[in-house]
């Protein structure tokens, strides 16, 4: 008799704690939503204090258990301390989101060091020391976990118009969740990413205010609501992936050539 039900494919989180940055605004919005509705209880890190609070208020309406932990990833300190504070609050942290991302939308060679800073501290550096001391207290703990980074399409592809160091910068994220994945695979901690193409967000209507109209070049003429990465996003959070890690799912609606 198998010990799996038919068919396997729980996406319950109950008494999971998760932790999503740069939950403020977009797509970390709507993932802190999807994860308490699911199950989870979600702490909320980001910049903007106040939109936390008015998430946090939003997800309680829902019926979910939030708190809300103001985050700036390039602060290294801040984001070992976070961790910490989350499991006093609601207990040890099983499900990291890393989400929270900057663009850099300028030329290579035009680009200032503080940028530069900015962006690799935010996109690759506070990801990279917030999944170790999640994985670090989880094999303390000996519990098991899952960690979802937020890549892009542009790890794989780049038109030469801007952002090169963006797109530098999520090709890291993937190869980080590829290498981490492997180290902690003995530890029962999944680590996979998630590559989104364009979706409704702060970073798209910046993107679309600069370029015109983007989903007119698109396949589908559309760009992405970020509901329809609910279902990849559960998936890599939940029970129903336990056999997948080390893997990046591309969600891009057919936006990118392969």
């Amino acid at each position: 008799m198998s010990e799996y039900p038919m068919p396997h494919n729980s996406i319950d989180l109950s008494g999971q704690v998760a932790l999503v940055t740069g939950a403020s605004s977009g797509l970390g919005w709507r993932f802190a939503r999807v994860l308490a509705a699911a199950g989870a209880s979600v702490a909320i890190a980001g910049r903007r204090e106040s939109r936390l609070e008015e998430l946090q208020a939003l997800i309680a309406e829902e019926g979910g258990v939030c708190a809300p932990f103001v985050l700036d990833m390039t602060d290294s300190e801040a984001v070992l301390r976070v961790v910490g504070k989350v499991e006093d609050q609601l207990g040890p942290v099983t499900i990291l989101v890393n989400n929270a991302g900057v663009p850099d939308a300028q030329m290579a060679m035009k680009m200032p060091m503080e940028l530069i800073d900015r962006v690799l501290d935010t996109n690759v550096k506070g990801p990279f020391v917030l999944a170790c001391e999640v994985a670090r207290r989880l094999k303390a703990n000996e519990l098991p976990g899952r960690i979802v980074n937020i890549a892009s399409v542009a790890a794989n592809t780049y038109n030469g118009n801007g952002a090169a160091l963006y797109s530098t910068s999520k090709a890291a994220v993937v190869r980080m969740t590829e290498t981490l994945a492997i180290e902690w695979a003995r530890f029962n901690i999944n680590v996979n990413a998630i590559s989104p193409g364009v979706f409704e967000s702060e970073m798209s209507d910046g993107m679309i205010e600069r370029m015109g109209d983007l989903a007119s070049h698109f396949p589908r003429k559309r760009v992405g609501h970020p509901a329809q990465l609910d279902s990849t996003l559960l998936y890599l959070c939940s029970p129903a992936s336990d056999c997948v890690t080390g893997s990046n799912i591309v969600v891009d609606d057919g936006q990118t050539p392969r």
